[in-house]
């Protein structure tokens, strides 16, 4: 299965630096991550996607529906494209980042998740959606962590991919199943 993940558009909440881990707390796309979606939109217009997801965070499914604009697909809803839980919902992004800077991989807010465990969370749904889709062409739009815990997957050392940083609405592609290394 080749699957194209797309981070979602500028949200009200990368404007105030603020953590959004609830998705019933909505946070909205910005005028300006609507058209980043629009342009992102017209460089994805030529693939042939089979199957769409999101996660069930607002400017997900508002970046998706931009993006599957010139496609005539159904938007599923998966959970585990969800952004990170930190339990911190509503802080500044500082207060979780200084929080597990000492190890990002392995840190667990009390009310949180590790990376590691996002990772397994995201592997949970590379693996069922490429056993349903062997020959399909995904398109998933999510969140930077879950993106980046998914090419952590692809990888030898996790804590190298976990340095990677996406733009809103930058997408990339993997192969799945891939070679994909456990974290410990």
């Amino acid at each position: 299965m080749k699957i194209i993940l797309v981070r979602h558009g500028e949200s009200e909440g990368n404007v105030r630096h603020e953590i959004n881990d609830d998705p019933k707390r909505v946070v909205n796309l910005t005028a300006r991550g609507k058209a980043q979606a629009a342009a992102a939109a017209e460089k994805l217009r030529g693939i042939s996607f089979t199957h769409a997801y999101a996660s069930e965070f607002p400017r997900a499914q508002q970046t998706a529906a931009i993006l599957l604009q010139h496609h005539a697909l159904r938007l599923n809803i998966d959970v585990r494209l969800n952004e990170r839980i930190s339990g911190m919902d509503g802080l500044h992004v500082d207060v979780f980042n200084d929080y597990v800077r000492d190890d990002y991989l392995h840190i667990k807010p009390p009310r949180g998740e590790s990376f590691v465990e996002q990772m397994e969370r995201v592997r949970s749904f590379l693996d069922e959606i490429a056993a349903g889709h062997p020959d399909g062409v995904v398109l998933a739009v999510s969140h930077e962590n879950p993106i980046v815990a998914a090419l952590a997957l692809t990888v030898a050392d996790p804590a190298q991919a976990m340095l990677r940083r996406l733009e809103n609405c930058e997408a990339v592609a993997l192969d799945w199943p891939a070679k994909a290394v456990r974290a410990e």
